[in-house]
């Protein structure tokens, strides 16, 4: 443990120092960040699920602070590019999640960018998809070590430029690694996990470091190890056994993640972020957490999801109930820290800093407002997609369009969190202040939306990729 980084950060909590003073008197805590894909809040054991067995992130769960009203974006390319951004996903002009459309604008600054600046080595590992095309790629975006699957999932391919390397599978999976590709042995996220670990153990002695550890599974196709699945065989389900045999292998591995991390002894100087990228999907029939809804829908089943954060002792273990969200990562990690955020950055940022909520569950938090939209509107459709299936919600109320046309609705959150009795009527000033804030918002957006009118490759750029380097794979014309 380095004594002198605990000590002043004890310190600068009781004294309430600002985030940026915080780190700048003391070491940078390296960061770890693991992101899974399509695991939603309920699909933990320590949620109250019956079925999956979790028990290496029950641990975590319990030693962490746990946010338990964070929110994201209801699909995967959107929540990673506002956790990136610190903004609306909308205003980095991701409105899908392929035909170009995943692709965060160029102009956007990403935290890791500012990181870097700080002083750390940052990596990820796994999922990017926020680009296919050279521009756009991680190690354009803040990334000093990039391992990689393309588009959205391993083997996906859509025409275009968003597509993983040609043939790719679950097992054995080729992965860019900087630039080259290089073909795996293993289950890909046992190999992401391993490839991140080997990289955090060079990094010992090096400086802080920031990884981003962002798993494919448990998003489909479904599949898993057989040791894994055979865990939960007695449920006669295929789908949901591989499902959960998914998430049951992350486990093991956040295990192995978090015993490396106490044998390197950076457990105590390391913020360990376990978070999941959207709604439920396959376990929703069997639990979802008293929530309606699921992966791309505007209820808080769609948008609710874990969110747990750990740095050794110094952040006071339990549940944090404030409105807190995606975007706010920015600002806490680039805080943490000490990274300097530009003026122009800065007053672009739509997140807050968590910082105190981290210190104490009793933080006063503002009132605030989150917006979800579920995009993926047809090209050129984007005029009469305003009320299409989306939401605003603040600490008490969320307002509700899960049609195509205007159809809102009012949901008292306090004693109705299953969001099943409209209470518009009732509160009829609620809805009509809520819906003000909406109208603004998606005024303000259109300006940013700049995917709409794509100009793709003529060949998948992973495709491309991948052949120069095995030109004898190339299918024959």
């Amino acid at each position: 443990m380095n004594i002198q980084f605990s000590t002043r950060l004890v310190l600068s909590l009781v004294m309430g120092v600002s985030a940026s003073a915080q780190a700048d008197a003391a070491m940078q805590p390296n960061i770890i960040l693991v992101i899974t894909d399509d695991q939603g809040y309920g699909d933990l054991a320590c949620h109250g699920n019956p079925s999956v067995k979790t028990p290496h992130i029950d641990a975590l769960a319990a030693e962490s602070v746990r946010l338990t009203n964070f929110h994201v974006s209801p699909t995967c390319a959107p929540t990673r590019c506002s956790l990136m951004t610190g903004r609306h996903e909308f205003r980095s002009g991701v409105t899908h999640t392929i035909n170009e459309r995943e692709r965060m604008a160029l102009s956007a600054t990403t935290f890791p960018q500012l990181l870097q600046q700080a002083g750390y080595a940052t990596g990820i590992f796994g999922k990017w998809h926020l680009g296919d095309e050279a521009p756009y790629q991680p190690n354009r975006r803040g990334f000093s070590e990039v391992f990689i699957h393309g588009a959205g999932g391993i083997g996906q391919t859509y025409p275009g430029s968003c597509g993983d390397a040609p043939g790719n599978s679950y097992f054995h999976p080729a992965v860019l690694h900087n630039g080259t590709f290089v073909k795996t042995q293993k289950y890909c996220t046992d190999v992401f996990f391993e490839q991140a670990l080997t990289w955090i153990e060079s990094r010992q002695g090096q400086g802080p470091f920031y990884a981003h550890i962002a798993t494919n599974a448990p998003h489909g196709p479904l599949d898993c190890p057989p040791e894994y699945e055979a865990k939960y065989a007695h449920l006669n389900d295929s789908q949901r056994a591989k499902f959960y045999g998914m998430i049951t292998n992350i486990d093991d591995n956040v295990g192995k993640l978090r015993a490396k991390m106490k044998e390197w002894n950076i457990e105590r100087d390391t913020l360990l972020i376990f978070m999941t990228d959207n709604g439920g999907t396959v376990g929703v029939k069997e639990f979802n957490a008293g929530m309606r809804g699921s992966k791309v829908t505007p209820w808080e089943g769609g948008t609710r999801v874990p969110c747990f954060l750990r740095l050794g002792e110094q952040f006071p273990a339990g549940e944090r109930t404030q409105l807190t969200a995606h975007i706010d990562m920015f600002r806490t990690l680039t805080g943490l820290a000490g990274a300097t955020i530009p003026p122009d950055v800065d007053k672009k940022l739509e997140g807050r800093d968590l910082l105190p909520v981290l210190k104490s569950p009793d933080t006063p938090w503002e009132n605030r407002t989150l917006v979800t939209h579920m995009g993926r509107w047809e090209k050129g459709q984007v005029s009469g997609a305003k009320h299409s299936q989306c939401s605003i919600r603040d600490d008490r109320f969320t307002l509700v369009s899960a049609g195509k046309n205007p159809s809102w609705q009012l949901f008292d959150l306090t004693t109705d969190p299953g969001q099943m009795t409209d209470v518009l009527k009732q509160f009829p000033e609620d809805g009509a202040r809520l819906e003000k804030s909406y109208d603004a918002w998606w005024d303000s957006i259109q300006p940013d939306l700049v995917n709409e009118d794509p100009h793709p490759p003529a060949e998948n750029t992973f495709h491309t990729l991948y052949w120069q380097q095995f030109p004898d794979e190339r299918p024959k014309k």
